[in-house]
C-alpha cells in the first residue's frame, strides 16, 4: 500500500521526522495491530494508534461502558454508557479517520477463539485488567509468531513492554510473571482507584512502543526493546528500565525438555 496524496497532509508531520518518514508512515498504514482491552489502556492508545494511520485496527472487549469509565477512559462520552465499549470504541475510529479498517469483536479472549482472532496482527497490544487474559495472549502470540506490547497499571505504577518470546534468546511475557500468579488476582480500579491522567501517560507510552514493532528494519524508530520492561513511577515521577530474561524452562517459549 502506498498513501494516496489525500492522505499525505495529515500525516505530514510524521514524514517530516527522519526517525519515520514516508517509508514509516506506508508501514503504520499496512499494519494490523490487535488491541485487547478497549479500557483505561486501551482507550489512549488506541487514540494515537489511529492518529499515527495504523491501516487495520481490531478492537477486543466484552465490556460495556459505564458511566464510572469517563474519568480515564477518553474515547467515550455519556451517550456510549451501556453500548459494548468494543462497538463503541470502533465508531470512534470511523468517526476520527474514514480510511482505516476497524473491526470490533465483543467477546472474551479464550482457548477457543484466541488464535482465530490474534492471527494475522503485526502486533498485539495487551491492556487488560486480569492475569488469565494477559498469559493466555501472550501464549498465544508466542504459538502465532506475533510480537506482543504489554501494558498495566496499578494506582501510580505503570509497565511498559515489548515482548517477542517466538524468537530466540527473547524473553514472552509468562518469562516475566512467571506461573505462581493466582489467574483470578488482579487488583481493580474500583479497589484500589486510578488517576485518569497516569492511564492516559500509560497508554499512549504503550501506543508508542508498538510503532516502535512496527518501525523496526523500517525506520530509525524501529528498535523494539524487546525484554525490556519499562516501570513508571507517576509519584515521582520516573521511569527506569528493567531486563527480562528468557527462562527455559518457560512453558510457552522455553526450550523443550
Amino acid at each position: 500500500m502506498t498513501l494516496s496524496p489525500e492522505r499525505l497532509p495529515r500525516f505530514a508531520r510524521h514524514i517530516v521526522l527522519p526517525e519515520v518518514g514516508g517509508v514509516g508512515q506506508v508501514a503504520l498504514a499496512n499494519a494490523h495491530v490487535v488491541l485487547v482491552g478497549c479500557g483505561g489502556i486501551g482507550s489512549p492508545a488506541l487514540q494515537y494508534l489511529a492518529a499515527a494511520g495504523i491501516g487495520r485496527l481490531t478492537l477486543i472487549d466484552d465490556d460495556t461502558v459505564d458511566v464510572s469509565n469517563l474519568q480515564r477512559q477518553t474515547i467515550y462520552s455519556p451517550s456510549d454508557i451501556g453500548k459494548p465499549k468494543a462497538e463503541a470504541a470502533a465508531e470512534w475510529v470511523r468517526r476520527f479517520d474514514l480510511g482505516l479498517e476497524v473491526l470490533p469483536c465483543v467477546a472474551r479472549l479464550g482457548e477457543h477463539n484466541a488464535a482465530r482472532i490474534l492471527s494475522g496482527a503485526s502486533v498485539v497490544l495487551d491492556g487488560c485488567d486480569n492475569f488469565a487474559t494477559r498469559l493466555l495472549v501472550s501464549d498465544s502470540c508466542v504459538k502465532l509468531g506475533i510480537p506482543l506490547t504489554s501494558a498495566a497499571i496499578g494506582r501510580f505504577q505503570g509497565q511498559v513492554a515489548n515482548f517477542a518470546g517466538h524468537l530466540p534468546n527473547q524473553p514472552c511475557y509468562r518469562c516475566f510473571v512467571g506461573d505462581a500468579f493466582d489467574a483470578q488476582d488482579c487488583d481493580t480500579c474500583a479497589a484500589d482507584g486510578v488517576l485518569g491522567a497516569m492511564v492516559g501517560m500509560v497508554g499512549t507510552f504503550a501506543a508508542m512502543h508498538a510503532m516502535r514493532v512496527l518501525l523496526a528494519a523500517k525506520s530509525a524508530l524501529g528498535e523494539p526493546q524487546y525484554g525490556t520492561l519499562h516501570l513508571i513511577d507517576g509519584m515521582a515521577p520516573s521511569m527506569r528500565p528493567l531486563k527480562i530474561v528468557k527462562d527455559p524452562g518457560c512453558r510457552a517459549c522455553g526450550s523443550p525438555s
